[in-house]
């Protein structure tokens, strides 16, 4: 026996238990399928029953049974959109796209993620989801309906958004605008204030001046008048008829009584001293005869 026959009689039980291995495994995989597909049968019928509950425990089932078997998750996204679960029927359409190889399952899987944008108001994604559905099956009219939709809604939406940009821009400037003049106001009410308290300390150090002014002035004015009072007295020449002020005891010295005695003591005096005077005149004189021609 040559060397490849001996290759060939080592390799070939490998060989065999490989094929008989891969065989048993597609068998285990057909297998999988069918009861998924039964599986997701069972659960189609219990949701036209409205049993939901027990219809998403089939579907999830047959979902863990077989990747093969696109038409579990998808329909389990269904139901989900039906009862208005839009989380949990993007993941399931999302996980039967991905699965999928064939492109009328792919359509379908992006046409329904499509209608879960449109339905949470992502128009932006809804409009690619349908343009990949639309790639997948260019002739699908509702498809391409439901993209001209999600355009018109799309621009509607930024129209809106950019309205409302240049709303609040605008609130914005009025808010600015009135916080700017609201503080002008104040400022203006503060240089008021602080105007009025200068007016009003001026006016206060005004009143003290004039009356300080009065306070000193006053004096002058009486010291003035007294000097020209004085004046007067001085030019004014003593008649005899009143007596010499400077000459007469003061009125807290003496009393009136007083002033009198003393007044007749001085007389007195002086007509002594006027006598006397007179006196010696008469015996100084040369005696003359009585007629001397």
């Amino acid at each position: 026996m040559n060397k490849i026959g001996w290759i060939v009689c080592f390799f070939l039980p490998y060989l065999v238990w490989a094929q008989e291995e891969d065989g048993a495994q597609i068998k285990q995989a057909q297998k999988a399928l069918t009861e998924s597909k039964n599986l997701t049968w069972e659960a189609n019928k219990e949701l036209t029953e409205n049993d939901f509950v027990a219809a998403e425990g089939d579907y999830r089932r047959a979902i863990s049974k077989s990747d093969e078997n696109v038409a579990a998750p998808y329909n389990l996204g269904r139901a989900y959109y039906n009862r208005e679960n839009y989380g949990e029927a993007f993941g399931r359409f999302k996980q039967a796209g991905e699965k999928s190889d064939a492109k009328p399952e792919k359509h379908k899987a992006f046409h329904n993620m499509g209608n879960v944008y449109m339905k949470t108001k992502e128009y932006e994604k809804a409009v690619e989801a349908y343009k990949q559905a639309l790639r997948n099956n260019p002739n699908d009219e509702e498809t391409r309906y439901n993209l001209a939709l999600a355009k018109e809604m799309l621009k509607k939406q930024q129209d809106q958004q950019q309205n409302d940009q240049n709303q609040d821009n605008k609130d914005q400037q009025n808010e600015d605008q009135k916080d700017q003049q609201q503080n002008q106001d104040q400022n203006n009410e503060g240089e008021n204030d602080k105007k009025d308290d200068g007016e009003q300390k001026d006016d206060q150090n005004k009143d003290e001046g004039d009356q300080g002014d009065q306070g000193q002035n006053k004096p002058e004015e009486n010291k003035e008048g007294d000097g020209e009072q004085k004046k007067e007295q001085e030019q004014k020449p003593n008649d005899g008829n009143e007596p010499d002020r400077e000459k007469m005891p003061r009125p807290n010295q003496l009393s009136k009584q007083q002033i009198e005695n003393l007044l007749e003591a001085m007389q007195n005096e002086e007509k002594k001293v006027q006598q006397k005077i007179d006196a010696k005149k008469v015996k100084g004189k040369k005696i003359r005869n009585e007629k001397d021609w």
